[in-house]
């Protein structure tokens, strides 16, 4: 049976009464999209209608669901509201501080044993709080989250960018910053901005080397990583129904790279199968029920020009299998053209390794996909050229690929299998065959590639496609390898040719599984202690933000002009840095090294103009925090790109930077830039980046004027005494505005928890 079955019926209950009161007051026939977000209203039945990109609105989400890296920082702000139990079904799953290296086993029981204190914290917490926990081992979050809490119709907020993969389920499912999830824990509602709609009609049959994964890959190339924010992502037509359920999720998950606010899919026959075969049957009855509200009217998908902002349509019979990157996940090429691209570009040829799993493509059907690559492989007796690593989604995947004999396919390949966790994919990984900064090529299934993400090397170059085509890959050793057309030499001397994969959509002899990994929690937890090392390195008690003021954003120094590119993990690294996710000022040791410095084009570098010396960057802020001087980060598009990680906006917070200037933000960060009280700006005039020079100070004349929809002027004093005034946008609407006025959101909440 599933979890929460009761506030599923619940919701369902409601959900004609409200769709309908919708439709009337809009006037016109409502996407999937618009039927979800009209029918998780704060304050109940729609009463107007939101302009799309516009309009501030309170949401009541039905479930939130933390990684461990980012529930500990949003548990520790929990602890502060003042609340004896979460408001809304929670659950923490520890899936990012399992480093990949030797083998499942071995790197679970390393994993145990040096983040004992974290995951000690996080159990204690979740029992205390009425938070369902999800042990290491268990699982990669949003895996077991489409396994066992996504549902069609739902919204969910998450901890991490890629919660979005919950669409695969049919759901509204957003990534957010802590600040946000500790809201509706607090029982308070949610606030985002009406999405936009962008329609992607899909028609025809994925086929042959072809994958659901490729679908996302040329959305991707067509969007770019900017391309869909403020939007959600909606797909339609007979392609859709075409696709797996888990497909869905894949395609879903990837939104996050174009920046989309979330993706989704109209509940049909592929997720009906997928929730009886995870035995939540009585999901699939209630649905079935309500299916017509489940999915746009049918006027919307007959004429999908009226009704979305964007329309985009893709014939899956012609659709080619893709390899995405170096560097960036929208740099799309088809494979077989990708050796040309590679020559021109000088990106190696040779594949040192191929990764498969990650919250993106670590189902079932994806490992039956490459195992049956890798199967031909043994049988052909072709050895494989580059090194084998598998990440399962969860304990029940991983249990039921074992009993079905395609763990040991891989295995008989040369391939590790590493734990049911993240991985490689956010750079926990102990790659072994590389030192220094070599210049090499991997091949992955993951969902990003930026510089250093997967092993801390800036001359990675790494390529995302789908399970098959990297285990494809991987065997021939080669990025210019197109399986479709080329043969391979085997270990007879003789050319063999790759068969086209073979994916099996659900297991034949169903999901099992002996331990899933899942702890519930105490019914009432007031009497569980949950304690903190004054002393520890890796856990540390929050203390309040105290508000800017007027006085403090005068004399404001430029700590940053950030040059091209920077995503969070510029501003706030993975990779080792995750152990120190529950520790705000250890971390902050690592705020914006990855940051590329306008002026002399260096990481980590920055001039100290108190000193007149070049130092780190977080040597020269807290050499301006000691002084109580606030700093300013300027920079480019997209700023913040990436995860929903809020220790990139709590670490500049905690050290003493006030703003953020830039030309564009991405969503989830300019929110949590405004959740912790600071100032998230854009240029009015993209031209005056080039106005700020290396010593400059700055003035915000007007702050004390803050109001919605109002500019603000910001004086700029160079070196030499003369001044520039510009004019700077904002989004903050007045809640947000009373975030900054208090310190931050989470000082509301504690000031209205207290009254």
């Amino acid at each position: 049976m599933a979890f929460d079955i009761d506030m599923i019926k619940g919701l369902y209950s409601n959900m004609a009464e409200r769709v309908d009161k919708a439709r009337e007051i809009v006037g016109r026939p409502l996407t999937l999209s618009e039927k979800i977000l009209y029918s998780h209203l704060w304050d109940g039945n729609p009463t107007k209608e939101f302009k799309r990109g516009k309009d501030y609105v309170d949401f009541a989400p039905d479930r939130i669901a933390c990684q461990d890296a980012t529930a500990q920082m949003a548990l520790l702000q929990f602890m502060q509201a003042g609340k004896p139990k979460v408001a809304v079904p929670t659950t923490v799953h520890c899936d990012h501080l399992i480093q990949a290296k030797s083998g499942a086993a071995a790197d679970l029981k390393v994993a145990n044993s040096t983040s004992a204190e974290v995951f000690d914290f996080l159990e204690s917490v979740s029992n205390k709080y009425g938070i369902g926990f999800w042990k290491p081992g268990a699982g990669i979050i949003h895996q077991v989250v489409l396994e066992n809490y996504a549902f069609p119709g739902g919204m969910m907020i998450g901890t991490d960018s890629h919660t979005v993969n919950a669409g695969g389920l049919g759901m509204v499912a957003i990534g957010v910053g802590g600040a946000d999830a500790v809201d509706v824990m607090a029982g308070m509602a949610w606030e985002l901005k009406f999405p936009k709609l962008i329609g992607v009609k899909l028609t025809g049959n994925i086929s042959g080397w072809t994958s659901s994964k490729d679908v996302i890959l040329k959305v991707a190339g067509i969007l770019t990583v900017k391309g869909g924010t403020g939007a959600i992502i909606e797909y339609f037509g007979e392609g859709a129904k075409n696709l797996s359920c888990t497909g869905k999720g894949t395609i879903c998950n990837m939104g996050a790279e174009v920046g989309a606010t979330t993706s989704t899919f109209g509940y049909d026959e592929s997720m009906e199968r997928y929730l009886r075969a995870t035995d939540r049957s009585d999901i699939a009855d209630a649905a079935n029920a309500v299916k017509e509200h489940l999915t746009a009217d049918p006027e919307v998908y007959a004429n999908p020009e009226k009704y979305f902002d964007e329309l985009i349509e893709i014939n899956l019979d012609e659709l080619r299998p893709h390899l995405n990157g170096p560097f960036t996940p929208d740099l799309a090429t088809p494979v077989g053209e990708l050796g040309v691209k590679a020559r021109e570009n000088g990106w190696p040829i040779k594949v040192d390794w191929g990764l498969i799993g990650s919250c993106t493509n670590s189902s079932y059907e994806d490992l039956t996909r490459a195992a049956s690559i890798a199967k031909q492989a043994v049988d052909k007796k072709i050895k494989a050229k580059s090194d084998f690593g598998i990440n399962p989604g969860s304990e029940q995947i991983r249990f039921t690929a074992e009993r079905d004999g395609l763990l040991q396919i891989f295995e008989n390949l040369g391939a590790t299998v590493f734990t049911n966790a993240c991985g490689p994919c956010i750079g926990q990984w102990d790659r072994s065959d590389l030192k220094g900064d070599e210049k090499n090529t991997i091949v992955h299934s993951f969902n990003r590639n930026f510089s250093k993400r997967a092993d801390g090397n800036p001359n990675t170059h790494a390529f995302v496609g789908s399970p098959e085509m990297v285990a494809a890959i991987a065997i021939s050793g080669r990025l210019d390898f197109n399986p479709m057309t080329d043969t391979l030499l085997n270990e007879n001397g003789e050319e063999v040719k790759l068969d086209e994969p073979l994916g099996i959509e659900l297991p034949p002899l169903g999901f099992d599984v002996e331990d899933a990994g899942y702890l519930a929690p105490d019914e009432d937890g007031s009497s569980v202690v949950v304690k903190v090392d004054p002393k520890s390195e890796r856990l540390q008690l929050l203390e309040p933000f105290t508000p800017l003021t007027p006085e403090s954003l005068q004399g404001v120094k430029l700590l940053i002009k950030a040059f091209g590119k920077c995503t969070t993990d510029h501003i706030s690294m993975a990779g080792p840095w995750l152990r120190y996710r529950g520790h705000l000022d250890n971390i902050a040791n690592n705020t914006l090294i990855g940051a590329v410095n306008a002026y002399n084009k260096k990481t980590n570098f920055v001039k100290n103009q108190l000193t007149g010396e070049y130092v780190g960057v977080p040597d020269a802020q807290r050499a301006y925090k000691a002084a109580g001087i606030k700093t300013i980060v300027v920079g480019d598009h997209n700023y913040g790109e990436g995860s929903s990680r809020e220790h990139a906006a709590m670490q500049p917070r905690h050290l003493g930077v006030a703003a953020v200037l830039v030309k564009s933000f991405a969503r989830i960060h300019e929110t949590n830039l405004k959740k912790q009280g600071m100032l998230g700006l854009t240029f009015a005039n993209e031209a005056d980046y080039d106005l700020i020079q290396e010593d400059d100070t700055f003035n915000f004349l007007d702050i004390a004027e803050f109001a919605p929809d109002k500019q603000l002027t910001l004086e700029i004093v160079h070196k030499d005494g003369s001044k520039d005034t510009i004019k700077v946008n904002h989004t903050y609407n007045q809640s947000q505005i009373d975030w900054f006025n208090e310190g931050s959101a989470l000082n509301v909440i504690k000031r209205e928890n207290a009254s």
